[in-house]
């Protein structure tokens, strides 16, 4: 994919560039805000409206990371959404049917390479970490999602917030501490590998 060429495309109005880039990224947009959410409809949303918002302001785009670019998009549009709740819900990690059961297996889990025993101890560990995340406050949340799960850096997650580096810094520290802490309450639910490697990190 020729990401430059694209986006100049979109930028003279070239739907079906744009649209190349969304589908080269949508899974990413849609993991991040599904983090920072914590609802599968929400981040369905929210991933909507951050294409949308791109496409109108892709004339603003000067260069840079444009995975960043969107993702402060993205982040905008996810913070949007929780300011609209007076209070954020619980929401159960699986999501439920038509019929209003819950879903042993959320489709966006599913990875058909696992057996029954390693999908259920992905389902453990994804259930524990989202949990953990939804427990932190939306800014920290926000900078483990860009820097721990979409693999940015420091500086390109302190020009997403709009945040100094030192900032960034701290909070990324901060949160990690407290997800390490909040992970260890779910000790047994945790995979025999992570109960070690949060034993060894602490």
């Amino acid at each position: 994919m020729n990401e430059p060429a694209l986006i100049q495309d979109a930028q003279r109005g070239n739907l079906d560039a744009f649209n190349t880039l969304v589908l080269h990224y949508q899974d990413m947009v849609f993991n991040t805000a599904l983090r920072i959410l914590g609802d599968s409809d929400k981040a369905a949303d929210a991933s909507q409206e951050a294409f949308i918002s791109a496409f109108r302001a892709i004339h603003s785009y000067r260069g840079g990371s444009f995975k960043a670019w969107l993702l402060r998009t993205v982040t905008n549009a996810c913070y949007d959404e929780l300011r609209r709740q007076k209070r954020r819900p619980t929401t159960p990690l699986e999501p439920e049917t038509d019929d209003g059961d819950e879903m042993d297996s959320p489709r966006w889990l599913a990875d058909n390479s696992m057996n029954p025993e390693q999908q259920f101890e992905a389902n453990e560990l994804e259930h524990a970490i989202q949990h953990c995340l939804d427990a932190l406050p939306t800014d920290f949340r926000a900078v483990v999602v860009m820097a721990d799960i979409e693999g940015l850096d420091y500086t390109e997650v302190a020009s997403v917030v709009r945040s100094p580096l030192g900032t960034i810094k701290s909070r990324l520290a901060r949160a990690r501490l407290r997800l390490r802490e909040c992970l260890q309450d779910f000790w047994e639910l945790l995979p025999a590998a992570f109960r070690l490697n949060i034993e060894t990190s602490a």
